[in-house]
């Protein structure tokens, strides 16, 4: 089959055109052809080999996210048929294959139906983001009608689903944002309030969500309220954790990517994308789409997203 291939790490230019063997379904596995994927953050950072830890085995397929059609079904994966359209976040990381390919074997856990109800390539943006999304607001959270909510990064990949969630969940959303633009994107995600910069109040909020990571740790921990959650999607810090203590606040960390690598509790994403394409089909959540890429060129697509510009999710369109 023909794919994109990381031969060496470095830029975007070393993502190159190639051919491989068509992946096999194991049971309990689905093989999908792909329609689109999705860039992320950890893409480009895999790419870079900036976490070899989670690093695939060169040369390597990348990227997690896929929406496709089942062109096989594997021994034990009950419930699914060939022509069934299916999306995930199944792969590109260490011992799984990505979806930069004609072809992707997932595990059938990890699937849900897709949405049919928004395009294809609005879809593939979402299966990451909204699982972590998931994952901050409803699950570690546990966000509750009338809290007061901090998004820091709100229009961001993460950022503008948890947004939207916390809406759904009945909060009252502060947006943190960092530029004009912006502003008037998080409002019409439906914050109730947009701040321009990080610096929001100190000790005003029962929940924040931080997508930023690093000195941003710092703000996070002076805007929670006592008793307050902080979570954070970008842990990765040094950060003096007194102000949580001083507040006895509660702090998450969250990598939805540790299923993929352990093999445990995979059934909970393809429920949480089951939940998220009920909402779309309500037409209570959305993705924000800063740009749709030929999956040709992936390499651009990625130095799109490293030059800080896009806002909302980088899509890539099957086109072999």
């Amino acid at each position: 089959m023909r794919a994109i291939l990381l031969r060496q790490f470095g830029g975007p230019e070393q993502l190159q055109p190639g051919t491989v063997p068509d992946p096999v379904p194991a049971c309990g596995e689905l093989l999908l052809r792909v329609e689109a994927s999705s860039v992320n953050p950890i893409d480009t950072k895999l790419r870079a080999g900036a976490l070899p830890a989670l690093a695939p085995d060169l040369p390597a397929i990348l990227h997690g996210d896929v929406i496709g059609t089942i062109e096989a079904v594997g021994c034990g994966a009950r419930n699914w048929k060939i022509g069934d359209r299916v999306w995930a976040c199944a792969g590109g990381f260490k011992g799984l294959g990505g979806a930069l390919a004609e072809f992707m074997a997932i595990d059938a856990s990890l699937a849900a139906p897709a949405p049919a109800t928004i395009p294809v390539e609005h879809a593939a943006a979402l299966p990451l983001v909204a699982i972590t999304a998931w994952l901050a607001v409803i699950d570690r959270a546990r966000v509750r009608p009338g809290q007061r909510v901090l998004i820091h990064g709100a229009t961001g990949g993460v950022g503008h689903l948890a947004l939207q969630l916390a809406k759904i969940a009945g909060a009252h959303v502060t947006a943190s944002v960092s530029t004009e633009i912006k502003t008037a994107l998080a409002r019409n995600l439906g914050a109730d309030d947009v701040i321009l910069g990080r610096d929001a109040p100190e000790s005003a909020f029962d929940t924040v969500i931080d997508t930023i990571g690093g000195p941003n740790l710092d703000n996070t921990f002076r805007q929670i309220s006592p008793g307050g959650t902080a979570v954070t999607i970008a842990a990765r810090t040094t950060a003096d954790l007194s102000p949580l203590h001083a507040k006895s606040a509660t702090f998450h960390a969250i990598f939805m990517g540790l299923p993929l690598l352990t093999g445990q509790g995979r059934d909970a994403l393809g429920t949480i994308l089951r939940h998220v394409t009920s909402l779309i089909h309500q037409g209570r959540l959305r993705p924000l789409i800063d740009q749709i890429f030929p999956m040709s060129q992936v390499a651009a697509a990625h130095a799109r997203l490293e030059s800080g510009q896009a806002t909302g999710k980088i899509v890539l369109r099957s086109d072999w």
